[in-house]
């Protein structure tokens, strides 16, 4: 069974080359802007990557955002962001064990929820995060777009 582990500074470069098959968003360019990102994300409170690599190589990873709230009794939210597997990994066990790594940390740190949205139309994976506990339908989702700012040449 494939295990998850919390990301390493030293993993921004697998990372990237993971993320070139996601499906959903490009990655950030160019590489120096990449790197302040992920210096950020790392020492940021609250936000914890997973990933699970083979040889080195990152093939799947789960990014936890966790928030105190003073509503639920204090406990805080969870929200689940860029679950991306190696479509060479797919099915083998990777992505869940990075979800359920960051799973496993929310209940720890006292996690009323964890929330996720999909972007992917696919059924297998709406099928991937109901496996691992995700319900549907128990909320409505909503997404509000940052406004297209004009060109400034």
């Amino acid at each position: 069974m494939p295990s998850a582990r919390l990301a390493r500074p030293s993993d921004l470069q697998s990372l990237l080359r993971l993320f070139e098959f996601s499906e959903v968003s490009p990655i950030v360019q160019p590489y120096s802007r990449a790197e302040e990102v992920w210096h950020e994300i790392l020492k940021r409170e609250g936000v914890d990557v997973f990933v699970s690599d083979v040889e080195g190589q990152v093939v799947a990873t789960s990014m936890l955002i966790t928030a105190p709230n003073l509503l639920r009794k204090g406990c805080q939210h969870g929200f689940l962001e860029n679950v991306v597997t190696h479509p060479e990994r797919r099915r083998m066990g990777y992505g869940t064990a990075t979800v359920s790594a960051a799973l496993e940390h929310a209940w720890r740190i006292n996690c009323h929820h964890v929330l996720m949205q999909s972007g992917r139309a696919d059924p297998r994976v709406h099928a991937f995060y109901e496996r691992l506990g995700f319900m549907p339908g128990l909320r409505v989702g909503y997404v509000a777009m940052r406004p297209m700012l004009p060109n400034r040449e």
